[in-house]
């Protein structure tokens, strides 16, 4: 079998037996162990860079425990299962993970492509969720992903962790109490210098591995790299884009890719607030970063920080008055002022570890998490409508059957 024939269905339905040399491992590696009823076990599919790296954060949650993992290639088996508990199970098929009667939930780590069809059977075999971002692969299985979820008694939440960081939530208070004046632009940006590659040993797994090169598999740097600030955008005005142009390309990585190597989208929002979102991959200045555009300030949102910019003096008083209970006198206009997010003496955690902390007790408790199908869906949409606009150089709206 050559990387060209590997489609995404044959993916899907042989992910056990894809590429030789993977059948030996067999379906299950390990023996039987017994947990407690009152911690969740977890199964992961999918433990490459990113599943391997939940696998490791999965180590500082109490109450849950990794107590399977699949993928099809055996070096990424090998790493999720070292992170695994003991007599933990692996899998080379996602199909007989599920099958495990033991197993109460599941994180899905695997290429986009995939994330809706193994949603929908681990949903079919009554599996708690959380799976990775973006959503899903199109429209479609975004619109009929939430008919499943809302028909299932299950907790299904999607790996936006920034919904679950105390800085957005700082965020959000901060234009709640209108600091920032009357609001009307966001500029978003997610940028690398890099070609993106991870290397690859055998020539036929060069598609499957690099699969964000490939659309067959994703929607490139939006749906890789700016779904973040996307959901984020929609997090802080608790609404969905009504429309969105742009433009993309592959300018600079000729290396046979289809995915963009660059894209610019401007989102508009209800009342007309715009969104810009950006992603250059041969250009790495200042990475990631939100900027919040209001009359009255700017906010600035970096990785782990942000920062407020006022526009007149006595706006900027009055902003650290109500962000840090302290009084400042600034002597020039647009000074940054860090805005305080979390209490003293307390040490913030990397975000996918709220999140997780979420999951866990979203199952113990039947509740709905922050990053929901629902809102995982306008997320997944506004990325296609980006892409689409790019693709045909034509605006695309929000319809309404999109908001089900």
């Amino acid at each position: 079998m050559t990387a060209k024939t590997i489609s995404r269905r044959k993916f899907v339905t042989t992910s056990a037996f894809a590429f030789s040399g993977l059948a030996t491992l067999g379906s299950s590696v390990s023996g039987k162990s017994f947990y407690s009823d009152d911690i969740v076990k977890v199964g992961i599919i999918g433990t490459g860079s990113r599943g391997a790296g939940l696998a490791s954060l999965l180590k500082e949650i109490p109450g849950i425990e990794l107590v399977a993992c699949c993928d099809i290639i055996l070096k990424h088996l090998e790493n999720g299962m070292s992170l695994a508990a003991k007599g933990a199970r692996a899998y080379t098929d996602y199909r007989k993970l599920l099958d495990d009667k033991t197993i109460q939930a599941v994180i899905i780590a695997t290429p986009l492509f995939l994330h809706y069809p193994m949603a929908v059977n681990a949903l079919e075999a009554g599996k708690h969720i959380y799976l990775e971002k973006s959503m899903t692969y199109d429209i479609p299985q975004a619109l009929d992903l939430v008919k499943k979820v809302r028909n299932s008694k299950l907790v299904f939440q999607v790996g936006y962790q920034y919904r679950n960081y105390d800085l957005y939530h700082k965020v959000k208070e901060v234009i709640s109490k209108n600091w920032l004046g009357k609001i009307t632009q966001f500029e978003c940006q997610y940028n690398r210098n890099s070609n993106w590659r991870v290397p690859v040993d055998d020539p036929k797994m060069e598609r499957a591995l690099n699969w964000r090169m490939y659309r067959e598999y994703c929607g490139g740097p939006l749906s890789e790299l700016c779904a973040h600030q996307i959901d984020m955008v929609n997090y802080l005005l608790d609404s969905h884009p009504l429309k969105v142009t742009g433009m993309g390309g592959i300018n600079y990585w000729k290396d046979g890719r289809d995915t963009y190597d660059n894209i610019r989208t401007i989102y508009e929002y209800p009342n007309g607030i715009k969104s810009g979102v950006t992603s250059v991959l041969s250009n790495a200045y200042n990475g990631y970063s939100i900027r919040i555009l209001g009359d009255k300030a700017t906010v600035e949102i970096l990785r782990e920080k942000a920062f407020i910019y006022s526009e007149t003096l006595d706006n900027a008083k009055g902003i650290v008055d109500g962000v840090t209970g302290a009084t400042l006198a600034l002597t020039t206009q647009g000074k940054p002022i860090e805005l305080i997010f979390e209490k003293e003496g307390q040490q913030q955690l990397e975000p996918t570890i709220y999140a997780l902390q979420e999951f866990v007790e979203c199952i113990h408790g039947k509740k709905k998490p922050a990053s929901s199908v629902e809102t995982a869906k306008d997320t997944s949409i506004a990325i296609h409508m980006g892409n689409k606009a790019a693709d045909t150089e034509t605006l695309q709206v929000w319809k309404p059957e999109y908001s089900v």
